[in-house]
């Protein structure tokens, strides 16, 4: 007990909501990298009001913790990370009483009415971002982003926030996703909570009745971080 009460109250509570939504689940998935992997995350998963509603909060307050209110835009790339912007950007206002413009981009350009390849708010230079995703296995998405921000106006990018971090090794092989990220584009990424902060929390305890991470999963997880955990 006493190493979970060092965990923030709001993560502990945003890892039993993932379970209780069903976005992260633990058992047998094959990955679009082609690793087996024992757990499984769909933040599509989120669909009512009242999850997305939480979900914004959570964002918010891990944003907060990191990055404070040095900043004026969440960006959040097409299309999972349009509704993680609106969320956690209502929720700000909220929670800290503090206006954040929320942009996104279309993945198609639009030449007619609103035109252009942005929704939301437009950028303008100077603008200070930061980047809101679900979860970074590859860092792929950031390659697709960052040069679209850049292109709309002279922006200073304050970093990156995911739901979870997998901790798993990146495409050099140096450090997790997240890490390589920083060291390429050079601004600072976190996470709501990591894996093993889900793995101490959940394992051997019970979300809604059952234990979520018996002695089985846990041996499968420590497994596949041991292959490929960074």
């Amino acid at each position: 007990m006493e190493r979970e009460d060092r965990m923030e109250d709001y993560k502990r509570e945003f890892i039993e909501f993932m379970v209780e939504c069903e976005v992260l689940k633990f058992g047998d998935f094959t990955l679009k990298s082609g690793r087996r992997s024992p757990f499984f995350m769909n933040a599509g998963a989120y669909v009512t009001g009242g999850q997305l509603k939480r979900l914004g909060e959570y964002y918010a307050r891990a944003i907060h913790d990191n990055y404070g209110d040095d900043f004026d835009v969440l960006f959040g790339p097409a299309y999972k990370g349009i509704p993680l912007g609106v969320a956690a950007a209502i929720a700000y206002d909220e929670l800290y009483g503090k206006q954040i413009r929320y942009s996104s981009n279309r993945k198609e350009i639009k030449d007619h009415g609103d035109t252009g390849i942005m929704l939301g708010s437009s950028l303008n230079d100077g603008d200070r971002v930061v980047i809101i995703e679900d979860v970074t296995t590859s860092g792929k998405s950031i390659e697709e982003t960052y040069p679209i921000l850049k292109a709309q106006a002279d922006v200073v990018v304050k970093g990156l926030i995911v739901s979870l971090n997998r901790q798993e090794k990146g495409k050099t092989g140096e450090g997790t996703a997240l890490d390589e990220i920083s060291r390429l584009y050079g601004f600072p990424t976190a996470a709501i909570v990591t894996m093993s902060e889900v793995t101490e929390c959940l394992y051997n305890r019970e979300v809604k009745g059952r234990i979520v991470i018996d002695d089985e999963i846990k041996k499968r997880i420590d497994d596949y971080y041991v292959q490929y955990g960074a």
